[in-house]
């Protein structure tokens, strides 16, 4: 949630960044006078609490009329505070509830628009001619297929569509990335971290996924518990209800887990092979830092995931994320997207988030800075989704013979070997 104090001072700016997320502006005054009822019921309750106390002090002392005028007194009081009480309990709970419903404030550089009017800061690579090479590129089902890495055929009997089997060098390969991702992460100063895959709602809730993002979410209704979609949730509620010194900042934890995910609003997208699907693994990086570092963070988590894709060989570019495509935690996004080349486009791959003092205010997280002890900022970035990243390997590093070139960096993680070869059927 966004600092109240904010929203008091400057209405407009919050007005502003709902707007450019194409979000109710009238939100932004329906939460002030709210806030503004909660602060004056505040006020009204604790003066008649100091004019009970003091009645209290009186009566001892009184007799006679004036006791039985004072008795009468307090009996009203005792009825005004408790009424006073509920006023500001309500106020309360409803300054809350629509606070929590507000996004985060847009950073003032990020594009305004939809999911089209992104930016393009940079590209990486070069894109592989296959004409000028003398064949045509394969879609990663068939190369995966082939090379008896991908099964989808199976995965749909054993749960239905978009779930899938990676075999033999498909499993090999998951296994080559993580370990690989992780061993940068490593490098990098990161903890690395195996993540739980069910949450609490407050955890859930906390991170920002059940807002806008709640139609992808799985809920386990028996055990009001969560599946996440991604590792940010359990390494963002990890601190939850903590208090950091600041002298331990930067953390910086690279979690590991499973992802599920409903796509409820991906219909028809991506259904062939594994590109779009309900549970796949991925390597997330997460950060907590002071709030005036988190700009410099975000650089630098963005130049860790390029560093990664680079290190895969793929062609790739960075986006600057217009402001309507973002997620309510995020005050500003970069995604990088490789080259899919049977699709002649880039896709996602990787993306980092800014999300300022927003989800540690809903999780109470803070850090002690001196006497101070403030709301720190989170951040987070995508290191390696598998299922895309071997789509994009398989695509861009195939061969005429239907075989797949592995890139050096992943070599040593697959026992040396360099090229995946066709399985006889």
């Amino acid at each position: 949630m966004i600092d109240l104090r904010l929203l008091r001072e400057d209405p407009d700016r919050v007005r502003a960044s709902q707007r450019a997320r194409g979000e109710d502006v009238a939100l932004v005054d329906s939460l002030l006078s709210a806030d503004e009822r909660r602060r004056s019921s505040g006020v009204r309750f604790d003066e008649l609490r100091a004019e009970q106390k003091a009645l209290g002090k009186l009566i001892p002392k009184a007799s006679g009329d004036e006791k039985a005028e004072l008795l009468k007194k307090a009996s009203q009081l005792a009825a005004d505070v408790k009424a006073a009480d509920a006023e500001r309990d309500a106020a309360d709970t409803e300054t809350q509830e629509l606070a929590l419903r507000l996004s985060n404030l847009v950073h003032p550089e990020v594009p305004v628009g939809g999911e089209e009017d992104f930016v393009t800061l940079e590209t990486h690579g070069t894109i592989r001619d296959f004409g000028a090479e003398g064949f045509e590129p394969k879609d990663h089902l068939e190369l995966g297929t082939t090379l008896g890495a991908i099964d989808v055929e199976r995965g749909a009997k054993v749960s239905g569509s978009r779930f899938y089997f990676l075999t033999g060098v498909g499993a090999l390969l998951e296994l080559a990335l993580v370990n690989a991702a992780i061993a940068q992460a490593t490098a990098a100063g990161f903890t690395p971290m195996l993540t739980p895959a069910l949450v609490r709602p407050q955890s859930m809730a906390g991170t920002g996924f059940l807002g806008q993002a709640a139609q992808d979410v799985y809920h386990l209704d028996k055990d009001d518990l969560y599946l996440v979609g991604t590792s940010e949730v359990a390494l963002a509620a990890y601190h939850m209800d903590e208090i950091i010194d600041a002298d331990r900042l930067p953390l910086r934890y690279a979690g590991f887990s499973p992802c599920f995910r409903r796509e409820a609003g991906s219909h028809g997208k991506d259904t062939r092979g594994i590109f779009r699907v309900h549970q796949f693994d991925k390597v997330e990086m997460f950060s907590y830092v002071d709030p005036a570092d988190s700009q410099a963070e975000h650089q630098r988590l963005l130049e860790w995931e390029k560093q990664w894709l680079t290190s895969l060989e793929l062609p790739f570019r960075v986006i600057d994320v217009a402001s309507g495509d973002l997620g309510s935690s995020a005050a500003r996004k970069f995604d990088c997207e490789a080259w899919i080349p049977t699709q002649g486009k880039y896709r996602e791959l990787t993306s980092t988030s800014d999300c300022t003092e927003y989800q540690s205010r809903r999780l109470s997280i803070r850090f002690r800075d001196g006497k101070q002890v403030k709301p720190l900022a989170t951040l987070n970035g995508t290191l390696c989704a598998v299922p895309r990243t071997i789509v994009a390997i398989l695509e861009n590093h195939q061969q005429a013979d239907g075989s797949v070139r592995v890139p050096e960096a992943l070599r040593p993680y697959l026992g040396g070997r360099e090229v995946l070869e066709p399985v006889a059927k």
